[in-house]
């Protein structure tokens, strides 16, 4: 690819690791592809690079689609794709906002289309998506999109597939049964995942016994020692995330909560917080293993123990990405025993005697009631910050701005005073509403 080392430059990657130079090189064949490579080894630029090779300028219609299991891993890869720079349209398409806005950017079809099997077959039966020039297919983490009950949706989109030259399946974990309808012909394999794709050296597993003390009072100690290290602490039903996070709204600790029930603009903005620093603390159900957008996480706790392997697996996924180090703890109580596909012995990890408040977070999110839709861009809100707000450029963090709202990371020393200062301020001469992200 002649301009690798340019879209390279843009992740500030020098080179590709071996995972995405093999599937570089086998999207060459003509054969169908499979890919199993764990949680943040980089499968997203793994298959959107021979995408990219296959996108003719002289074609108008979606050439390449993407089917994914959920909204927020749509706007991942959307996100990624632009970030390539590569003068090629994206569009996502998914459930929870408006499907005329879909309608209106499908009407210039772009090269790539990536959304998830509920909104993207709406759109094929409402005439609104037509496919005939697509040739190339990527259904990402597709076990999951299995599991959340998309194969009816999935085999409508193929049927519709008429010119379909190439697909390519991703997983993180080792797919037991290809159903029929995806029609795969002589696929290549590639597993860089595996049973023990979560015991990387890199990945430290701890094990943390409650004695003398409860579950979640063992918790509080294990995150008071954790401190600042960002962290998600796993649980398999709601109730123990809501429980959880009653108990930290007492204590003061800054923190998110994401699960089913939350409702998905609370969810983005949890995970823009997570992103941005202004929490470095997540309780969630296995909905956060995969597929999220969400940096380094340093520290995975089993709060309630995985269910089975691939559980497993996804889970300590979110730690330990790509280079970077991380621990994965499995907290006990005095009866629990360690799941048995563990295949290591964990070390011991012992808990303070009295719980230490984390410090407060660096940062603070600043809400403004305006975005994309609006016309405001990123540079508006740095310059009104910088500018009116009287900061310096490094209490100033990352800004995300959404279709209708953005969000800015702001030192929390100075959050306070900003807002003041900037509380009456126009932005592209409009009076926007904005404060403190709570």
């Amino acid at each position: 690819m002649d301009n690798l080392s340019t879209i390279l430059s843009h992740f500030k990657i020098e080179a590709l690791n071996e995972m995405q130079n093999a599937t570089l090189e086998a999207f060459k064949k003509p054969n169908d592809l499979i890919l199993v490579s764990p949680t943040g080894s980089g499968k997203t630029l793994a298959f959107l690079l021979p995408a990219l090779s296959q996108l003719k300028k002289e074609i108008e219609g979606v050439q390449v689609l993407i089917l994914v299991p959920s909204r927020e891993l749509a706007l991942q890869i959307e996100g990624v794709f632009k970030q390539m720079s590569t003068g090629f349209k994206i569009n996502c398409c998914y459930g929870g906002h408006s499907s005329q806005i879909e309608k209106n950017n499908l009407e210039h079809s772009p090269a790539v289309l990536v959304g998830t099997p509920g909104r993207i077959a709406y759109h094929i039966r409402k005439g609104n998506l037509d496919l005939d020039e697509t040739q190339t297919l990527i259904l990402d983490e597709f076990d999951k999109s299995l599991e959340f009950g998309f194969k009816e949706e999935m085999s409508f989109i193929v049927q519709h597939i008429k010119h379909l030259k190439k697909r390519m399946l991703t997983s993180a974990t080792l797919l037991k049964e290809i159903p029929p309808f995806v029609r795969l012909k002589n696929a290549t394999e590639l597993n860089f995942g595996g049973v023990d794709s979560d015991l990387k050296p890199q990945l430290k597993i701890k094990s943390v016994r409650a004695v003398g003390v409860d579950k979640l009072n063992a918790l509080l100690l294990l995150i008071g020692k954790l401190g600042n290290k960002s962290k998600i602490v796993f649980c398999n039903h709601r109730d123990a995330v809501n429980r959880i996070s009653e108990q930290l709204t007492k204590l003061k600790i800054a923190h998110g909560t994401y699960h089913g029930a939350v409702e998905q603009i609370d969810r983005e903005k949890t995970l823009i917080k997570l992103r941005n620093g202004s929490i470095q603390l997540l309780i969630t159900t296995d909905l956060a293993s995969r597929g999220l957008d969400i940096p380094e996480i340093e520290a995975i706790i089993h709060y309630q123990l995985p269910t089975t392997e691939d559980v497993m697996i996804h889970r300590n996924g979110r730690t330990a990405r790509m280079h970077a180090s991380g621990t994965a703890y499995f907290l006990l109580e005095e009866k629990d025993y360690l799941p048995p596909f563990l295949t290591v012995v964990p070390e011991e990890e012992s808990l303070p005697d009295k719980f230490v408040l984390p410090k407060e977070c660096e940062w603070k999110t600043l809400y403004i009631a305006a975005g994309k839709k609006d016309k405001i861009n990123k540079m508006d809100i740095v310059g009104m910050l910088l500018q009116k707000g009287n900061l310096q450029k490094d209490e100033l963090g990352k800004i995300e701005v959404l279709d209708h709202s953005a969000y800015a990371a702001i030192k929390s020393s100075k959050i306070g005073k900003t807002l003041e200062l900037i509380r009456e301020e126009k932005i592209k001469n409009r009076k926007i509403k904005m404060e403190i992200s709570t």
